[in-house]
């Protein structure tokens, strides 16, 4: 475990913290890794570890990774060659960044954690569970990306194109500014890696709890229905939420029922709404798998 002092570049970047988290930076086989952590996580608490989709760096996450830190061990990494950290050449595809996942956690001295994806995170989190299962509890995967759905690379931008005006006008401020600094040609690169990841058939392998959230306006993913259909088909670990009135990047524009969501899922309660929500953001439970845990009784 090491933390480094910053470069002359690193001081140079803005320093008005984007987050209640702490904003911390340590070096990682000669990479220096920018990351953000809980300032005073419980000395028992469960470590959650959130991982960010493409092109972006965790800054998008942060919303919901706030809301749960003062219940977990909360980090939030920008994997090396994403958002503030450096670049190495071998961060392009989805076995080396679930190995960079899990050179992170190492760095931290985690020796187990639930991990928190979104889009090509889910994919990073889903190869991370099938390669280290056992130093992963938990997996939480939000609006995961990839696969057949999203080919050829004009039918994923046209994707995007639509998602684009049902996010926040705020994700544009946090998402351009990493796009650009990913460059086109990483772009390429990640994107034929991250189509070619057989997502489906190793999510339906995972042999730990799994929630999958999905937005009821997201058009980068099938109909929830038609994930319930393949789910079906085989005997899993996974439970499968919606949440109506959310497009693709659900941790930003909808962290208070994410949040919500987690916390049950981590604790084995059912899935319910909570009443306070406006009446665009409703959750339904669409699938629990055979082996997923039943919901436990409400504590008096």
């Amino acid at each position: 475990m090491s933390t480094s002092p910053q470069t002359p570049k690193q001081r140079r970047l803005p320093r008005r913290p984007a987050s209640s988290l702490a904003e911390k930076w340590t070096r990682i086989d000669g990479v220096d890794v920018f990351y953000r952590e809980s300032p005073l996580p419980p000395a028992d608490a469960r470590v959650m570890a959130h991982i960010h989709g493409f092109g972006l760096s965790g800054r998008y996450l942060l919303p919901t990774a706030e809301r749960l830190a003062d219940d977990f061990h909360t980090l939030v990494p920008d994997l090396p060659g994403f958002g503030r950290s450096g670049r190495r050449r071998d961060m392009l595809d989805i076995p080396d960044l679930a190995h960079a996942a899990l050179g992170f956690l190492d760095d931290r001295g985690v020796e187990k954690a639930t991990l928190v994806g979104n889009s090509m995170g889910c994919p990073v989190i889903i190869e991370f569970a099938h390669r280290f299962p056992e130093r992963i509890d938990r997996a939480v995967l939000v609006s995961p990306a990839g696969g057949l759905y999203n080919q050829p690379l004009r039918r994923a931008i046209a994707q995007l194109s639509a998602d684009a005006p049902r996010e926040p006008r705020t994700m544009a401020r946090v998402a351009v500014p990493d796009y650009v600094r990913f460059g086109v040609p990483s772009t390429m690169r990640l994107f034929r890696a991250l189509t070619r990841y057989p997502s489906l058939e190793r999510l339906l392998e995972l042999r730990i709890p799994t929630l999958v959230v999905l937005g009821g306006r997201d058009p980068l993913l099938p109909h929830a229905h038609r994930i319930d259909e393949i789910a079906s088909q085989t005997d899993s670990h996974v439970l499968v939420v919606l949440l109506d009135g959310a497009a693709h990047a659900i941790n930003f524009s909808h962290p208070d029922q994410l949040a919500h969501v987690i916390r049950m899922f981590m604790d084995d309660q059912a899935i319910e709404n909570d009443p306070r929500w406006p009446g665009h953001a409703r959750l339904y439970e669409v699938h629990r798998g055979k082996h997923h845990p039943s919901p436990k009784p409400p504590a008096n």
